[in-house]
Order: structure tokens, then sequence, then C-alpha cells
């Protein structure tokens, strides 16, 4: 039993560590895609993830001249049709409706509202089998959450305008989606993160056939084309591999709190390329969710001395 443990633990560890690299990555999300902004939706959605799969298939093919048989390389496209449908469902429900969102209200709010999936993943992971709602990472959320807000605050209007409302609902729709899927993901430990390609390809495909029949194709600038380049390997490509992983096998509740950096950093980069004002309150907002992120994360070395699996089994 304890050698189960030790060995359990550096891959819960390396799990959590990619999830917030993923943070990190998305932390560009909403700056990359101000560069695009004008594009179609569904036009960016199909082209990033056409990167992010030509990455990802990349990977396999190189794997598959060295694992012809079995699960490795493009094995890993092997997967039940549930498994299919929660991914190619969380990539595009959540992208589509993300850039939808930014197209019909100002990024700022969207980045806030969409931004609510941290705290949800930290009250639907109590759902999973074994799973339990620990007291500091509500706290912790909630602490997350209440920078977030802070961060509106800053941008000195806190009114919702009706011209804004398809934006609003679309970027809540963002986080019921992406929070869902996240939690879900847990269900299908066994599937290699390498299927995250199948599903990018799965969505961009999606994201085509929607471009093709509702929008009018615009041929992009030369940056724009650097921006769906940048979005697709990044946010959109390496960071949903690392996520998969994470989610997967890694500690979900401290990664739902941990989340809460991404608006913050994004609100950061914002501010540094002039699309959002700065102002003394995102200090506070990052302090905040600094402080999220320390009791989320207080008591963590104890309690794993008594509960070496963490907070929700598999």
């Amino acid at each position: 039993m304890s050698d189960t443990t030790s060995a359990t633990r550096p891959s819960r560890r390396a799990a959590t560590l990619a999830g917030v690299a993923a943070i990190g990555l998305w932390g560009s999300l909403a700056l990359l895609s101000t560069s695009v902004s004008s594009l179609p939706p569904l036009q960016v959605l199909a082209s990033t993830f056409a990167v992010a799969a030509l990455l990802g298939l990349s990977r396999l093919s190189r794997l598959s001249r060295v694992a012809r048989r079995g699960s490795g390389g493009l094995g890993a496209l092997r997967q039940p049709l549930s498994s299919w449908l929660v991914g190619v469902g969380g990539l595009f429900g959540y992208h589509a409706l993300y850039f939808y969102a930014l197209t019909a209200a100002p990024p700022v709010q969207v980045s806030v509202i969409s931004y609510l999936w941290p705290l949800l993943i930290v009250l639907l992971s109590a759902a999973l089998p074994g799973g339990r709602l620990r007291r500091r990472h509500v706290a912790g959320a909630l602490l997350g959450l209440a920078g977030v807000w802070t961060v509106l605050a800053a941008g000195g209007d806190l009114s919702l305008r009706a011209a804004h409302a398809p934006g609003y609902l679309a970027a809540l729709g963002c986080a019921l989606v992406w929070s869902t899927y996240s939690v879900l993901q847990r269900r299908f430990a066994d599937v290699p993160a390498d299927a995250v390609a199948g599903s990018c390809a799965a969505t961009a495909a999606l994201g085509l056939a929607g471009h093709l029949a509702l929008e009018r194709t615009v041929l992009p600038t030369a940056g724009q084309a650097l921006g769906l380049l940048a979005l697709g390997l990044g946010p959109v490509g390496i960071a949903f591999f690392a996520w998969d992983h994470a989610t997967k096998h890694g500690d979900l509740p401290q990664l739902g709190v941990l989340s809460y950096g991404a608006p913050v950093l994004s609100t950061l980069l914002l501010c540094l390329a002039g699309h959002a004002e700065a102002s003394p309150r995102l200090l506070a907002a990052c302090a905040l969710v600094a402080a999220g992120g320390l009791v989320a994360t207080a008591s963590r070395a104890p309690r794993a001395a008594r509960e070496p699996t963490g907070c929700i089994d598999k």
C-alpha cells in the first residue's frame, strides 16, 4: 500500500502542475483573441483548432512509428463514443460561445463572466465518486471569485448593458460548459491525453461546417494569421493536452481554485496592451486571488499524510 501511495503522489502533483501550465497559457487567451476579434467567430474556431489538431496529430504520427500496435500513437484515437461526445462537446461548445461572446460584449467582462467556471469546478467535483467539498477549497474559490469581480470593478462600470446581453449569456454558457467538461473528464482517466488531437480535429470540422453555413469567409491579414497560429499552438493547443491530463489525474478542486489566476493574468495583459485601464483595484484583485490560492493549499501536507489519495479519488 505504501509503495503504491508513494508512486501515486508524484503523478498527482505532476498532473496538477500540468494544469497550472495550462492556466498560465489561458491567461493569454483574451489578449490573443482581440487580435482576431474582427474575424467571424466560427472561422476563428475552425482555424485555431485545425492548428491544435495538426500539432497533436503530428505527435501521434511520431509515436505511431515507435509503437505500431496497441494504444500507442494513432491508436489513442480509438476511444468510446461517450469520451468523444464529452471531448468534442466541451471543446466546441466552450469556444463557439467564447469567440461569439467576444464579438458581442467587452473582452474584460467576457473574461470575468466566463471565469465563473473555476468555482463551478470546485462545487461540481464534490459529485464525483469519493469526492468531498472541503471548506478550504470553497473559501479559496470564493476569494478568487471576489478577486475576479474586483477586476470588473476596476473597469469603472459595473452595470450590465442590454445591448451586450447576448455576449453575457454566451460567456455564462462558457462557464457552464467548461466546468462540466472538466469534471466529466475524471470519468475517462484511462483515455490518454493524446486523444485530445481527435477532439480538436472534430471541433475544427464542426467549426468549419458552421462557418461555411452561417458566415462569410474573411481573408485574415498577416497579423491576424499570426494571432490564429499563436492561439492554435498555445491556449487552444498545448494547454488542452495539459489540462486533459490534469483533470484526469490531478487535484481537481485545487485546480479550480488556482484557475482564478488566469483571468487576473488575462486582465493584466489586456491592460498592458491598452485594451483595459489599469487600476489600484487590479492589485487588490491579485491579492485576493493569491489569498484564495494560499487558503486552498493550506494544511495540504498534514492532510496528505492522512489521506494519500487526495480529496477526490479516482
